[in-house]
């Protein structure tokens, strides 16, 4: 069935059954991906427990109208027997358990079965940075194909020079999402404070494009991080630098608010970022590349502190283009100013220009 062309359907709240908010949280983005929602209700026959609930909880979220609250009890129940972490009604982290239950119903829909073990990709010397690309994407879809990979999963290129001999390295790759540092921009009046990196306190606002470019900005590995050279088969000093070989459809973005050991401290920074967002700079090879862009349509929120936290969620209705506001079982309708704040923690995109039959 394809999704519901009223502009109040796919509204339901879901009912907090004990500290479940941050599974609402990521159950309502996900609802909201337009491609994965539309296919999963047209599939036939799923197999696999997880699938089947997670399928049977979307349906009846989008049989339902506003005001309407569902309990997602049964959904719970399989998801905790795929990750027992998620047993009980204790506080969870959003982004783990979107990470878990995209890797469950990509493994119930996964299309290579048995699955073969993994093995290690060896690579010529002859082949080109784009041969070895394509290769290793192919060695990674020859093992997990499904949906949920064809979906979210993109490539990442990681370089390495080595400062002694300036020999390269690179590896290809998959990622479900990536996890972006968040860079600290100090005001003058705390810039002499020392103590204040994890504080929690607002250090200033930074874009998703700071993030983004924290993350691929080159590092240098040196004293107990040097890598060993596959060449020389000695280690020393190099530089390695991340750039994106291969985006994906619906690129999730995580932004690293919490810090240190055991997740102590949470960053409360504004992150600002668009409703429309070009990562073309971000390309292994931006000027080759057709430009990058993607559309905001969801974010899971977690507002207070680490330990005494809540999580909702703004999702943008892939019919009405309408955003709302999910509050467990609350549902209400919001400006999209509103939804760029620094309760952001996870971001959701579709990327633009993708043809498609939806």
């Amino acid at each position: 069935m394809p999704i519901s062309r009223g502009s109040s359907d796919g509204l339901a709240g879901l009912r907090n059954l004990g500290n479940t908010c941050f599974m609402n949280s990521i159950l309502q983005c996900l609802s909201h991906t337009k491609p994965l929602t539309e296919q999963l209700l047209k599939s036939q026959r799923l197999k696999g427990k997880l699938i089947q609930a997670y399928v049977e909880l979307i349906k009846s979220m989008w049989k339902t109208s506003s005001n309407e609250v569902l309990s997602p009890h049964t959904f719970k129940t399989q998801i905790q027997r795929f990750a027992p972490r998620f047993m009980g009604y204790s506080q969870q982290d959003a982004q783990e358990f979107l990470r878990f239950l995209l890797e469950g119903l990509h493994d119930d829909l996964n299309e290579i079965k048995p699955k073969p073990k993994y093995r290690q990709c060896e690579f010529p010397d002859s082949f080109s940075e784009l041969q070895i690309a394509e290769k290793s994407w192919e060695s990674y879809l020859s093992v997990d194909k499904s949906l949920m990979t064809d979906l979210f999963v993109g490539q990442l290129k990681s370089k390495l020079t080595f400062c002694s001999c300036n020999h390269t390295s690179v590896t290809f790759d998959p990622f479900w999402d990536l996890s972006i540092p968040i860079p600290r921009k100090m005001s003058s009046s705390s810039s002499s404070s020392v103590g204040r990196r994890y504080s929690g306190t607002d250090d200033g606002d930074v874009t998703i494009i700071d993030c983004m470019r924290s993350f691929t900005k080159e590092e240098v590995l040196n004293g107990d991080e040097q890598p060993t050279c596959d060449k020389c088969k000695g280690k020393g000093k190099a530089t390695k630098k991340f750039s994106i070989q291969r985006f994906p459809p619906i690129l999730v973005l995580h932004l690293k608010r919490f810090s240190g050991f055991s997740y102590r401290s949470k960053l409360q920074s504004n992150v600002d970022f668009p409703l429309s967002l070009d990562l073309t700079e971000f390309s292994s090879d931006p000027e080759k590349i057709n430009p990058v862009t993607y559309s905001l349509y969801a974010v899971s929120n977690h507002s207070g502190s680490t330990y005494a936290g809540h999580y909702t969620a703004y999702c943008k209705h892939p019919i009405s283009k309408d955003w709302h506001c999910f509050n467990d079982s609350r549902v209400d309708p919001i400006s999209p100013s509103r939804v760029r704040g620094n309760q952001a923690y996870i971001l959701f995109y579709e990327r633009e220009n993708r043809k498609s039959s939806l």
